[in-house]
């Protein structure tokens, strides 16, 4: 197998004030995780969804198409939501393993493909990720004069942000020995955030570049970044990707 989904989507959606999981939220008149579905249709072969248990019967009831689904019953972090896909990584054993935040459904296709030519055989680096340059960045990659990532800043820990930053875009690409041997290895040190007191994932991007390659590639719009977690985004978003579609015919 060439590439699994892993879809961490235990949030609850409380800030969009919604009565259905956040996976399920209605963008456009589409459930998040169908544009998602949509988005990663070519470049996947198989799909994992990590879920709140509440939210499991919904989530199950609404998919169309056969997932691999996994518990998180504790809001414990993004990390932990992520290795909870194990099993089923270890039975496919796909070659890479993208993962995505349940809410950035306003990756271009074109993002994909670039992470898609950028892991074509022989290729197979440790990590890459999307990158966009925005205003009031939500997490800031603090690189060195090298280029190299050494810091996540992130807003919702508390960290001091920059008016205009590089932030990560909710997509991450690993290869099966990140996935499997790297990402336990950092999880078994890191520290709970200082204000959500979460596992988080982000960091792991800083410490990986310390230890392999992480490359990053350039969004073609800074509302790639952007995730629907509030009703101003999510209006946002929704206006962002009809004039795409305007646009783009």
């Amino acid at each position: 197998m060439e590439r699994m989904l892993i879809v961490p989507a235990a949030g609850p959606g409380s800030r969009l004030g919604s009565s259905v999981p956040k996976v399920l939220v209605p963008v456009n008149g589409r459930p998040m995780i169908d544009h998602l579905l949509e988005l990663y249709a070519n470049a996947v072969q198989r799909v994992a969804v990590v879920v709140h248990p509440s939210a499991a019967p919904a989530v199950r009831d609404a998919l169309r198409t056969a997932v691999d689904m996994f518990v998180q019953p504790e809001p414990t972090g993004m990390l932990d939501a992520i290795l909870l896909a194990r099993p089923a990584v270890e039975v496919h054993r796909p070659r890479r393993l993208l993962i995505t935040w349940c809410d950035q459904v306003a990756i271009r296709p074109e993002t994909v493909a670039r992470i898609r030519a950028a892991t074509t055989p022989p290729a197979d680096p440790p990590l890459i990720l999307p990158t966009c340059r925005r205003t009031e960045p939500y997490t800031h990659l603090e690189r060195d004069e090298a280029g190299r990532i050494r810091r996540i800043l992130h807003r919702r820990e508390g960290d001091p942000m920059p008016p205009i930053g590089e932030s990560d875009a909710g997509v991450f690409d690993l290869s099966l020995h990140t996935y499997l041997d790297l990402l336990p290895q950092f999880a078994r040190d890191v520290e709970q955030g200082t204000r959500t007191g979460e596992r988080n994932f982000i960091p792991f991007i800083a410490w990986l570049s310390g230890r392999a390659e992480v490359l990053t590639i350039p969004c073609a719009d800074p509302e790639e970044a952007i995730g629907v977690n509030t009703p101003d985004e999510l209006a946002l978003i929704e206006r962002y990707l009809q004039d795409r579609s305007a646009r783009d015919g």
